[in-house]
């Protein structure tokens, strides 16, 4: 039997959902299927329901720029509630138990520092991690016990805004990939002698991503099908942001979309590749219209995800 086609339109970009609480992650990408009637789509990086701010969906062949989306740094900003700790870090759980330790603004700013850099961190008991082909979140609510591995995160920021007040202190945080915010306002609160849950989690920004560009789900279901052909849709290069990129000759480009390798003899270009070093990834591009994302090989450049625009 031959491959069953792909129904919808071949629609290919970046749209920076500003996603509200109450709804996943998955829904927010069924809403855009809906508006837009694209073919393929895929979120980079997941939200909680009870979470907000911006959620990039890729369309098309976007979708093969998704893993430089999902390993950018992070900006976040939440509430930590102190004195008490709950199953699930943050305001949607169970509580299990109470302190009456209350910390300061100083004791905060102290602490800090320690959270700074590639720290371990215990991942949130209902997380999406898989545990022996389960979702750790799946084991929790079935009453299983859910033993976590530390993993270790990067904390590039991680400021206090305010404080609101006695029971509750506003953070800002800029992060790698894998970093739970839960985890951090728990292991906070631990480190001060207290307990803590996460609440009022918002997302900034994701790489390029911004509060900036971001749309509502409510503007992209008025705008429909024409979604498409707004300005709202974001180039795929908008994923590659400071990915160095070269120009190709018509024949070259050509060699790349049939998945062969070609030299590099023009001496920018070789510039720009020795600077990148064997094994980075180039964007390919031909005539300003982006061809695949290239891996260096020495003077040469292999293509690993070819782009069909």
């Amino acid at each position: 039997m031959g491959r069953r086609k792909r129904e919808g339109l071949p629609i290919s970009g970046w749209i920076n959902v500003d996603k509200p609480i109450g709804i996943t992650s998955a829904v927010c990408v069924n809403s855009v299927r809906r508006a837009t009637n694209a073919a393929k789509l895929g979120h980079a990086g997941t939200l909680d329901p009870g979470a907000s701010g911006i959620l990039p969906i890729a369309l098309g062949e976007a979708t093969k720029t998704m893993p430089f989306i999902v390993g950018a740094q992070k900006h976040y900003s939440f509430t930590v509630n102190w004195g008490a700790l709950r199953d699930t870090d943050d305001a949607q759980g169970q509580i299990l138990e109470c302190s009456d330790q209350r910390p300061t603004k100083k004791d905060i700013e102290e602490v800090l520092p320690s959270f700074i850099g590639e720290i371990e961190q215990v991942p949130p008991k209902y997380s999406a991690i898989k545990v022996n082909g389960r979702r750790a979140y799946s084991l929790a609510r079935s009453g299983l016990n859910v033993d976590l591995e530390a993993r270790k995160i990067s904390i590039f920021s991680f400021e206090l805004l305010e404080t609101i007040d006695d029971n509750r202190s506003r953070f800002s945080v800029i992060s790698g990939k894998g970093a739970y915010m839960r985890g951090l306002a728990r292991d906070l609160a631990y480190s001060l002698g207290t307990l803590g849950y996460l609440s009022d989690l918002r997302r900034n920004s994701v790489g390029p991503f911004s509060e900036s560009n971001a749309i509502s789900l409510e503007k992209i279901e008025k705008l429909g099908h024409s979604a498409a052909a707004s300005p709202i849709l974001l180039p795929i290069e908008t994923a590659l942001d400071g990915i160095p990129a070269l120009d190709l000759t018509v024949n070259e480009a050509t060699k790349l979309r049939n998945g062969q390798a070609i030299p590099v003899l023009r001496h920018d270009d070789r510039v720009q590749i020795e600077a990148v070093g064997d094994g980075g990834v180039v964007l390919a591009i031909e005539s300003k219209t982006p061809v695949a994302l290239v891996r260096v090989d020495g003077i040469q450049i292999r293509p690993v995800r070819v782009l069909n625009l």
